[in-house]
This record gives C-alpha cells, structure tokens and sequence, in this order.
C-alpha cells in the first residue's frame, strides 16, 4: 500500500497529507491560505484559497462540518473543517488523483450514513 493513498470501496482516495505534500514538491513558492467563514457552538465553514507565489488566486475549496454529525466533531470540528477545505481546493488545484474528496471526507461522509 502506498502511504497517502487509501481504498475506500473499490476506490483510491489521497489523503489530504499527501496532497499537500505533493503541491509542495511542485509548488514550493505557493501558498495555501484558509479563513474561518462561520464558527459557532453547531458548525463551521472554512474556505481555503490556493495563490501562486505572485499572489495570484489559483483555486478554493470550503468545507462544512456539524459540530453533532460525530464524537470527532464534538471535539475537532474546526480541525477537521480546515483539512476537508485544504484538500478540496488542492483538488481544484489538480492535486486531487482521481477524486475531488479526499480520503479523510469520503471516510468522514461513510460515518455519519452509518450512526443512528
């Protein structure tokens, strides 16, 4: 198994470590900015904006958690909103593979169909 690259059902997800890492081999001069949009006691909205070492805008990516969707948000919702938003505009970017969602959004998304 290569490492950053998990199956989920019969399909290859990267995660968004590896994604990073790989737009920082290729673009070491880019930057990936992120910006906290709504944080309250039931969500939160990150937007992550790609710019070029010019400063030009590239790519976004937003994500939304819900602070109730699981016991990793009751905790970490802002972190796992920020991580889901960086890999969505690294994927708009073209570091993505295959899929627009990450790994970590695809195993998040499974969690939350399955609880009661």
């Amino acid at each position: 198994m290569q490492t950053g690259i998990v199956n989920i059902r019969g399909k290859e997800y990267q995660t968004v470590a590896l994604r990073v890492q790989r737009f920082r081999e290729a673009n070491p001069k880019w930057q990936i900015y992120t910006e906290i949009v709504k944080c309250d006691a039931e969500a939160v909205i990150i937007r992550c904006d790609i710019c070029d070492e010019a400063g030009v805008h590239v790519a976004s990516g937003h994500a939304e958690e819900f602070r109730s969707s699981s016991q990793i948000n009751s905790t970490s919702a802002l972190e796992n909103c920020e991580t889901s938003a960086i890999g969505r505009a690294l994927a708009a970017a073209g570091f993505g593979g295959t899929e627009f969602a990450s790994a970590n959004e695809v195993q998040n998304a499974i969690h939350q169909q399955s609880a009661p």
